[in-house]
């Protein structure tokens, strides 16, 4: 196996772009509400924090993890038109005592969590003759309804959101469509979507994977709300043009968002653009989809800079007072940190020049907004003398390379002999998120430090980014590519990074496989047992670190890629605690494919022990 090139393509509407009131019933309604510490949403709790309350595993005993059980879901691509861009990213959800998930191509399983035994299966039939520009599904949302004398078939719901544009209310008992949810349990959507939808109350809160998936139509930024009872359309938000770009230009809501309760908000990533909403944070009213405030975090996007991060809220100490806050990681390689209620910097934001575009035509922004928290990899040019290799051949191959490209640091714009992006499109932090463990203020994230070439064609107005690599199929630059580390929002440092990932399967036969640290797609979760879990490394381990010293404890080699984030929930009549992680592989990474969910847990003795402490 071999770094695949990552490739994107450019749109233009005049100018170089790199693409890459209705109020609630008066009825009580609430997600659902799992026991602290059992993973009840895609990001862990309603907050997005990745973090669980639970210790039964820790890091004392985390060597003896074994597989408990395994599940492989039969999707394995057969029929598809673009097979070869299947991806299995999802995180299960426990909830009403199952085990939620879906598939790449929405196919929705309820797993016993004890066993892994299919409880029901759900197939939506998506049409697998088109060819969508990707083929994943990061995983599902529940919801109960609480309105006093509900009760009877669809009580419980599972929601997803489908690539050929379906918004799915299924009954979480059995997985029959809800036929009193729009027509016979569906609701048809402008655009597919690759998320799990956001619930506030009984509003189901929906984007669009038209981010990722670039040849989708429109390229539109509108956020819907849609009554969870009956999938009547309830708000919608459609960003406004600026005077400058046409509304089309308007980066897309593809990622996760976040709720927030107790201001009655939903926190919306959305993806490149020219449009001011594009590569924003935004805080809508999630009652009514009314816009409160807004933060971009880049302007005029050239790079494919896209949020792909969910926004994590929680408390965050500033001089020993707690203040909500909502906590943005980037594919810049930043940490941006906001009020949730206002939208101000916690942290201070500054405007600092960028080098120009030097393509006729082009007119780059000028400024770009700079946290004060420090970068999570480097912002500096690359030079010459940076160039790496195994040998002094493919060194010197490098070194000629990297002397041939434009590159003045992080925001060179890309132009038509070709730029060194570092960070890359695929850099900092993707989809996969950052864990927050809010009593002790770390932010945990997993970083891609790999570089990328970037060059625009004149015409048709398209451009194409690719891995800067040697002969031997590695990256021109030092490793590592991939790391895990941990920053301290109390003291605003780095308080360790190490290397995530080996070079298993990559590096020559003759050359030893080291931890050089990987591209890595999917997220890290932490635990009150004092662990940080995650996979998404290319080298297809699951992985097990000390969360306060970053030390490897423990890993386990998956069956197939493990590019999507863990979880972890108890189960069973002694409470045992698993960790689970879906290994099915991701195209962009080109990782070994595969169909498996995998859940692991202490040997019987060691959990009992555990439990009696």
């Amino acid at each position: 196996m071999k770094v695949p090139l990552v490739v994107v393509r450019l749109r233009s509407a005049g100018s170089w772009l790199l693409v890459a009131s209705l109020l609630l019933g008066p009825h009580p309604a609430a997600a659902q509400s799992p026991v602290a510490g059992d993973w009840g949403y895609y990001g862990g709790d309603v907050f997005g924090r990745r973090f669980s309350s639970l210790d039964q595993i820790t890091r004392g005993n985390v060597r003896e993890l074994r597989l408990a059980w395994s599940y492989r879901t039969g999707e394995l691509g057969a029929g598809l038109a673009r097979d070869d861009e299947l991806a299995f990213e999802a995180t299960p959800v426990l909830a009403f005592g199952l085990l939620y998930l879906e598939t790449g191509t929405n196919v929705v399983l309820a797993l016993d969590p004890q066993n892994g035994h299919l409880r029901w299966r759900f197939d939506p039939h998506i049409d697998r003759a088109r060819p969508y520009g990707q083929l994943d599904a990061r995983g599902v949302s529940v919801w109960e309804n609480g309105a006093p004398g509900s009760s009877g078939p669809c009580k419980r719901r599972v929601f997803i959101g489908t690539l050929d544009a379906r918004l799915l209310a299924l009954d979480a008992d059995n997985g029959e469509p809800c036929k009193g949810f729009g027509t016979t349990g569906e609701v048809a959507l402008v655009q597919g979507v690759t998320s799990p939808p956001a619930i506030f109350r009984n509003v189901v809160i929906v984007g669009s994977a038209g981010g990722e998936q670039r040849a989708a139509a429109g390229g539109r930024g509108i956020v819907r709300g849609y009554d969870a009872v009956s999938g009547v359309l309830l708000w919608s938000f459609d960003p406004p043009a600026d005077g400058h770009t046409q509304p089309a230009n308007t980066g897309n809501a593809w990622g996760v968002m976040s709720v927030d309760e107790e201001h009655g908000l939903v926190l919306v990533p959305t993806g490149s653009g020219a449009n001011r909403f594009a590569d924003s944070l935004l805080a809508l009213e999630a009652a009514s989809g009314r816009l409160v405030w807004v933060q971009q975090l880049v302007h005029h996007d050239l790079w494919g800079f896209d949020l792909a991060a969910q926004p994590v809220l929680g408390d965050v100490d500033l001089n020993g007072v707690p203040v909500p806050a909502v906590i943005q990681a980037t594919r810049t390689g930043m940490l941006y940190v906001f009020g949730r209620v206002r939208g101000e910097p916690l942290f201070p934001v500054t405007e600092r020049r960028v080098p120009a575009s030097l393509v006729p035509g082009e007119t780059a922004a000028p400024t770009q907004p700079f946290s004060s928290l420090p970068a999570l990899m480097s912002q500096r040019a690359v030079q010459p003398e940076d160039a790496w290799g195994i040998t002094f051949w493919d060194r010197a191959m490098c070194r000629s390379r990297i002397a041939a490209l434009r590159n003045e640091g992080i925001f060179t714009p890309p132009d038509t002999r070709g730029t060194l992006l570092s960070p890359g499109n695929m850099g900092g932090v993707d989809w996969g998120g950052v864990a927050f463990d809010e009593q002790h203020q770390r932010v945990i994230a997993a970083v891609n430090q790999l570089p990328m070439v970037a060059t625009l064609r004149p015409a048709p107005h398209t451009g194409r980014s690719a891995a800067l690599l040697s002969p031997w199929g590695l990256p021109c630059t030092a490793p590592p590519w991939g790391t895990l580390l941990s920053v301290d929002l109390r003291r605003q440092r780095i308080v360790w990074q190490v290397p995530l990932g080996s070079s298993v399967g990559v590096t020559p036969w003759w050359l030893p496989a080291r931890d050089f640290g990987m591209p890595n797609m999917g997220g890290p979760i932490a635990t009150a047992g004092d662990l940080v879990f995650v996979a998404a490394a290319t080298d297809s381990f699951l992985r097990a670190f000390d969360i306060e010293t970053g030390r490897e404890l423990w890993k386990y080699r998956l069956p197939a890629g493990g590019q999507a984030t863990p979880m972890t929930y108890r189960a069973g009549p002694t409470h045992h605690q698993y960790l689970v992680i879906s290994a099915g592989g991701d195209a962009a990474l080109g990782t070994p494919s595969g169909d498996y969910v995998l859940a692991f847990a202490l040997p019987e003795a060691a959990a009992a022990h555990k439990s009696a402490e």
